[in-house]
């Protein structure tokens, strides 16, 4: 995941497994319990993308190298966010 594409990839992943989780949960699958758990997770990893990819793009408009944006830690990101 250290190109933007890889990090695209990723999100839509994410937001497929959303789509598959609040199905398993309509046909009973899953529980309500399951799945708030999963999709706070799915939050968490989405967050820590997205702020990936305006890390790579802020270091490109600065001059800088895209490569030297990091994943953020769930606290940092979550914090960061509210």
């Amino acid at each position: 995941m250290t190109t933007d594409k890889g990090i695209h990839e990723h999100i839509n992943n994410l937001v497929a497994e959303e789509k598959t989780l609040r199905e398993q949960l309509s046909s009973g699958d899953i529980s309500r319990e399951e799945e708030r758990a999963r999709l706070r997770a799915l939050e968490i990893e989405l967050d820590q993308a997205w702020d990936l990819l305006r890390q790579r793009k802020a270091l490109r408009e600065t001059g800088g190298s895209e490569d030297d944006a990091e994943e953020r830690s769930p606290d940092v990101v979550e914090r960061y966010l509210n």
